[in-house]
């Protein structure tokens, strides 16, 4: 049951709260071609919230449209209640959203350490010559941005990889590295793009399991696209399915998946 803010308790205790991001009839153009049509949702505080559909309907655009890297010729993005003004991606994310990508986007020849740190930068206040001269207030933020990061290398149980150049790392431990990274930024949105896709099984639990914790023990509010529909029922609070730019089934995994018109599109028979 929910209050006046709309906020309401799931059946595992989890709090989800009124909107945290509000996308309103947001249209996206590539010359001739239209990415997103008319497209208005929302990502409510707290929780999962998926968004699926078949290759080419316009997922990895929305995403790139909240992340900053596309803006929109129509329609207008809200977040924690304001208006938000074309931005580029560095600004979106000292706003309190990080994001993984669909293809890895790792320092190869850097440490996993050393990449997750670079999560830390939005947060780092000294200047260059303060860094390099290694004192004062440098110092200090140094120690505090490991502290974040241990942590989180913690928390993703990559302890024994944690000076191993990503170069070297298996595909699977590559994307762990990835979400860790989006996480030492502290983002209020947390945005994946197919986090378990090329996984084998014992990846996928592991990933799928990450995942909720973040949302569980953070209290990370997360928009996920994925298709494997396994993992989509299984961790989504709710369910957003496009396809050819336009939004055709919203609601919560068992109203996807019981929507004819999703079906027809997309999973082509229901899912038990």
């Amino acid at each position: 049951m929910s209050d006046a803010n709309g906020s309401y308790m799931t059946a595992d205790g989890r709090t989800i709260g009124g909107p945290l991001m509000e996308m309103k009839e947001i249209t996206l153009r590539f010359g001739g071609i239209t990415a997103i049509e008319g497209l208005s949702f929302n990502i409510r505080e707290g929780e999962i919230r998926a968004i699926i559909g078949p290759n080419g309907a316009g997922k990895s655009s929305m995403l790139n449209v909240i992340s900053g890297f596309y803006h929109p010729q129509e329609g207008e993005v809200w977040f924690r209640g304001q208006l938000r003004p074309s931005l580029k991606p560095y600004q979106v994310a000292r706003h309190g959203i990080a994001r993984t990508f669909q293809n890895i986007a790792l320092f190869e020849g850097m440490s996993v350490l050393d990449n997750i740190m670079t999560g830390r930068l939005t947060h780092m206040r000294v200047g260059m010559a303060a860094q390099a001269l290694w004192y004062g207030k440098a110092d200090r933020e140094e120690f505090l941005n490991r502290e974040k990061v241990e942590k989180i290398i913690d928390f993703l149980e990559i302890q024994h990889i944690r000076k191993t150049l990503v170069g070297r790392l298996p595909y699977g431990l590559k994307k762990r590295v990835e979400l860790a990274r989006a996480l030492a930024a502290e983002p209020k949105l947390l945005l994946l793009d197919e986090p378990t896709a090329g996984m084998n099984v014992e990846e996928k639990e592991d990933m799928s399991r990450f995942i909720l914790d973040v949302n569980d023990e953070f209290g990370t509010t997360i928009a996920l696209i994925e298709h494997d529909m396994g993992v989509v029922m299984d961790l989504s609070d709710r369910v957003m399915v496009m396809d050819y730019g336009r939004k055709i089934g919203d609601g919560t995994p068992d109203e996807v998946r019981g929507n004819k018109e999703v079906i027809d599109a997309y999973l082509g028979v229901a899912h038990d």
